[in-house]
């Protein structure tokens, strides 16, 4: 007798997912609740798993768009229980009986340090040994995105923020011989598909302009270095410039409400809170995790908070909950070099800060020429609900507030 195994519903607005690879392989014999394949929607990865023990007969092929509901494989009775891969088991649990095995917790399916077959395959191009990753899957097992995460965007000193800890390493150019020319083509993935969708909505149907600003880093830099120190080992976090970024944007839509709205049908809904959604390059493209209630968190709360939804966007963990929302979005492009740009507004919020790379500048100051680390920052905006004024005395605020970091603090 066998048992199909289909796609699971995974959020309502998902109606369909990819099935990116195949973690086991047609005729495996695979452990009940095993992880057994990797689906793919336009805002997560998540695993397949068997429902049953038994032979594997797969049907869908790695590639297929699967609708929610859909076939994916079928079990079949037959066929012993998945033994644990690790040769070096201790010898009580050599000495296990089938049926005490059968009966043994899930996770032990797995031993620690054991990669499934993707991330192994990824683990031997990169020449890694399995030893030196930290699995984050079942009991300790290296999942495809913990081999995918290994490699990470070099960044700036001066901007390293713990959101950039989710960029993925750029994909090398394929090696070619002098005078070759070649094409390769490559399926867009389901998120990828849906940001380019929301995007050219976003310019299609806002008014969106964007106005600019700089601001002098040097107080919250010497802020940082004075105290950062001090700062991990009291809260065991780093204090990075997300939070005063985040702190600062909180304090100026109090002052300037119309930049946390949002427009539905012909009216204006205004928020009481702040939740920011913290744009992240992840490995299978860009998230925007969102800080709940960011106005009522503290420099240490907020640096913890980032450091958590980083963390799950490296690992394709964060869930569909997690992305929902928000009434402002950072994003910070500093961290890969950037030094000026106009960040497109994450609908249906109505505005959208950019930050920018670090860079020694001269500037005037009480009419003399000094050096001063300079960051530009960008705020786009749609112009239907906020006007130019508002913007700009936004900006302005946002500026105040991070070149003088007590009134953050202080609340003036």
């Amino acid at each position: 007798m066998s048992l199909e195994i289909k796609v699971p519903p995974v959020g309502e607005s998902i109606t369909e997912v990819t099935l990116s690879s195949w973690l086991k392989k047609d005729g495996d014999t695979v452990a009940m609740d095993e992880a057994i394949a990797e689906l793919e929607s336009d805002k997560a990865t998540f695993e397949l798993t068997a429902e049953k023990a038994g032979v594997l007969k797969t049907i869908a092929k790695e590639g297929d768009v699967l609708a929610i509901g859909a076939i994916v494989c079928s079990i079949e009775e037959g066929g012993a229980a998945a033994p644990a891969p690790n040769a070096d088991a201790a010898p009580a649990a050599k000495a296990e009986t089938a049926p005490a095995a059968a009966a043994a917790d899930k996770g032990a399916t797995y031993a620690s340090g054991t990669p499934s077959p993707a991330a192994a395959k990824i683990l031997a191009e990169k020449g890694v040994e399995a030893t030196a990753v930290s699995g984050t899957g079942v009991n300790g097992r290296i999942t495809k995105e913990d081999a995918l995460s290994i490699d990470k965007v070099s960044e700036n000193p001066q901007t390293r923020t713990a959101v950039a800890a989710a960029a993925p390493a750029p994909t090398p150019a394929a090696q070619v011989k002098a005078g070759e020319r070649s094409e390769r083509r490559e399926k867009m993935s389901p998120l990828r598909k849906t940001v380019a969708k929301r995007l050219v909505a976003v310019r299609n149907e806002t008014a969106m302009l964007t106005t600019f600003n700089e601001v002098d880093m040097s107080p919250i830099m010497e802020i940082r270095s004075k105290y950062k120190d001090k700062f991990k080992e009291k809260h065991g976090v780093g204090l990075g410039f997300m939070s005063f970024f985040t702190k600062a944007v909180t304090e100026a839509l109090k002052d300037w409400p119309a930049v946390g709205a949002r427009l539905e049908g012909e009216e204006v809904v205004y928020s009481s809170f702040a939740d920011i959604s913290i744009a992240v390059s992840a490995p299978k493209g860009l998230v925007v995790p969102v800080i709940r209630n960011a106005d009522s968190m503290s420099l240490a709360e907020i640096e913890k908070a980032v450091v958590t939804l980083a963390g799950k966007a490296r690992d394709n963990k964060l869930s569909l909950e997690e992305m929902t929302g928000g009434t402002f979005t950072i994003t910070n492009g500093g961290v890969f070099g950037s030094m000026l740009s106009t960040p497109i507004i994450n609908s249906p919020q109505s505005a959208i800060l950019g930050m920018h790379n670090i860079i020694e500048r001269p500037v005037a100051v009480n009419g003399q020429v000094v050096i001063r680390p300079m960051m530009y920052v960008a705020l786009s905006y749609d112009h239907r609900i906020i006007d130019g004024r508002e913007s700009v005395s936004f900006l302005v605020r946002v500026k105040q507030l991070l070149e003088d970091p007590a009134r953050l603090l202080l609340g003036v």
